[in-house]
């Protein structure tokens, strides 16, 4: 996918991500593809068949990605949108993050990804949700480079950045088991990659429940396919320069030397047309960026056009299947919950530099160690919470906050039963 104008190149790096972001939109809505309904389904019910499609999806770019770096078709270690093999293992950001999206997500009905999905299928809530996140997402990153300083700079960087390991290499498993043992990491990428993946969907697909859900097992497959085509489109759109082909970014940091005026030059382009897959929370704080210019055409980028497919493929099913519904909040504190978790996903999501889709199956793609600790975070802050929230709904004034968290906890074998507070549910 050469192109002799960066202009032609650029508008299929976009328009290749509308598409596949339409798609999987569509899927998304059909199947109810959905991480917090997923953790629900599992912690509530003890139902594993969502969860077990998330974990597909992300077995399933896992073993593409491999595959790609294998054949020489993508390059993700220079990838920095998010820098999931960046040397810097910041633990104290995967954890933290991570956790705070996960209880984020479950006040707020559901990730970024789902809050587009129902923004789509006319829920209002999400969309105060999405305006919350976009503001705070905005602030946090600077997606555009236009600010002084970013609030991640001024309020978290100097006591988090305490909490982070430099690394010799990169942070992919790859890498450190590869460096550990004296093989090559492209090598040990394709081994781990390959045992991780069978191993995976064995044990996914041992499930006869699994096997006979066509929507789980489709949006599994689906999403992890969107996933491995972002990669790809977004690593192959080249430009014919003076020096032969060059990538977008190659081309963008010649500009001045390749192009007579600054007319078209895309805002941030050194960062923005990197190679990338899809992630929801810094995006949608580029849709705030966007809109704040007026639409300007040099603020498209990747996450802006991912974020509009993703909404518009919701739509479109929607409407499809008349199942297109308005929906306002229930009550004044219905309203609180769902803003504390836009703001705690806002924060979470930049924090932990990816959301449910950006870490949970991009980032495992890459098989990135931080990818997987936020992961488990997720997961853990969601249930928590879930847990919580359930005691005090059973148990209504009898149950304080502390008896909740402390029973929840005992749930979740991390005190001891003597501990509990109140009766099991």
């Amino acid at each position: 996918m050469t192109y002799d104008n960066f202009f032609d190149a650029q508008s299929m790096f976009l328009w290749s991500t509308f598409v596949i972001s339409v798609i999987l939109g569509m899927v998304a809505n059909k199947t109810n593809f959905c991480t917090m309904g997923a953790v629900s389904d599992l912690v509530n019910m003890g139902d594993s068949g969502r969860f077990r499609a998330w974990i597909l999806a992300g077995t399933v770019a896992m073993i593409g990605v491999v595959i790609l770096e294998s054949m020489g078709l993508v390059n993700l270690s220079a990838t920095t949108l998010p820098p999931y093999r960046g040397g810097e293992f910041q633990w104290g950001r995967y954890l933290l993050g991570g956790f705070l999206f996960g209880i984020g997500m479950t006040l707020g009905s559901g990730c970024g990804n789902k809050t587009l999905i129902r923004i789509g299928g006319g829920n209002i809530k999400s969309i105060f949700v999405f305006v919350t996140i976009a503001v705070i997402a905005y602030f946090m990153v600077d997606p555009y480079k236009q600010l002084t300083s970013t609030w991640y700079q001024t309020l978290f960087a100097p006591w988090l950045g305490k909490a982070s390991i430099t690394l010799s290499g990169s942070q992919d498993l790859g890498s450190v088991v590869g460096g550990a043992v004296g093989v090559d990491p492209m090598t040990m990428r394709m081994i781990l990659g390959a045992v991780i993946g069978i191993v995976a969907l064995v044990i996914l697909f041992r499930s006869a429940d699994f096997r006979k859900s066509f929507d789980n097992v489709f949006a599994g497959i689906v999403i992890g396919l969107a996933v491995i085509a972002a990669w790809y489109i977004t690593s192959h759109v080249m430009v014919n320069g003076a020096d032969g082909k060059q990538t977008l970014t190659q081309f963008y940091n010649n500009w001045d030397f390749a192009m007579d005026s600054s007319v078209g030059k895309p805002k941030n382009g050194s960062t923005n047309l990197l190679p990338q897959s899809f992630t929801f929370i810094s995006p949608i704080g580029q849709a705030f960026g966007y809109a704040g210019s007026g639409f300007a055409k040099t603020f498209l980028t990747f996450g802006v056009m991912s974020v509009i497919g993703v909404i518009v493929g919701s739509l479109i099913w929607s409407l499809i299947t008349r199942r297109f519904r308005i929906e306002w909040f229930a009550s004044f504190k219905d309203f609180i919950t769902h803003m504390i978790g836009g703001v705690l996903m806002g924060f979470g999501g930049v924090l932990g530099l990816g959301c449910t889709i950006g870490q949970g199956i991009t980032g495992i793609s890459t098989l990135a160690l931080g990818s997987f600790l936020v992961f488990i975070s997720i997961v853990f802050g969601s249930a928590l919470t879930m847990k919580i929230q359930y005691y005090k709904m059973v148990y209504e004034s009898e149950a304080t906050f502390f008896k909740a968290f402390t029973t929840a906890l005992v749930d979740m074998k991390l005190l001891p039963g003597g501990m509990r507070q109140l009766e099991a549910i």
